[in-house]
This record gives structure tokens, sequence and C-alpha cells, in this order.
């Protein structure tokens, strides 16, 4: 096996996703067991906090890209759909279809992976403008 080709941004932004999405995780665990918060709270304050570490990841890992102040604002933009998407899932699973709420936010991030892939990579590789 060539191991050139799974060094792609796909495969590095899947990587750098797993490690977002297991600090995320932890967080939330954290927030929600051992501190009795309310699984959306919770979910919230994660998604922040693991936001700041994947913007550094995708800039220095996936993308290669030098992070820029422009860039770290534009980020948070690009995952407005990815948390609104997320939290919503994240409810209408646990609310209605009953699935645990510990693992209702990892089902949920199953289906934001691709849109917010194709969203940071124009974010994160958009020249900087020159004046």
């Amino acid at each position: 096996m060539n191991l050139n080709r799974l060094n792609t941004e796909f495969t590095r932004f899947i990587a750098v996703g797993v490690i977002n999405t297991m600090t995320y995780y932890a967080i939330y665990l954290l927030l929600h067991n051992a501190f009795s918060m309310p699984y959306l709270l919770a979910h919230i304050i994660g998604f922040i906090i693991s936001l700041n570490v994947s913007f550094f990841l995708n800039s220095y890992v996936t993308y290669k890209v030098k992070p820029t102040l422009r860039k770290y604002l534009l980020f948070p933009l690009t995952q407005v759909v990815n948390m609104s998407v997320s939290t919503s899932l994240i409810f209408i699973f646990v609310e209605f279809l009953k699935i645990d709420s510990n693992i209702a936010p990892f089902a949920a991030v199953l289906f934001t992976i691709p849109v917010t892939f194709l969203v940071s990579s124009k974010i994160m590789k958009h020249p900087a403008r020159t004046k």
C-alpha cells in the first residue's frame, strides 16, 4: 500500500476530525455526566471548545496553511450549519428516537462530516487579500 495515497487533505481532515471529535466528546461527557450539566448545554460548550481545537489542527495538519485572524474569525461561520444540524439531530435522536444522550452526539457527527470538509476547505485555503 502506498502511504502517499493516504496523505490527502480529506484523510488528514478525517484524522483531525477523529481527534477533534474525541476532544468534543470527552468534554461533553465530563460536563454532562460528572457535572450533571443538561445535554444541550454540554453539547454547546464542548462544541465551542472543540471548534478552536479544530481551527488550529486544520490549519497546521489538514490544509497546511498559516492560521490568520481573518481565517480564525471566518472559521466559526462555517460551523453555523454544522452546529445547527448537529444540535437539531441530537435533540431529535434523544427526544424522539430515544437514543441515549451519551451516544446521540456521536451519531450526529456522522451526518456533518462531508459538508464541514467542503466548507472549511473553502475558508482555510482562501488566499489572503492584498491591498
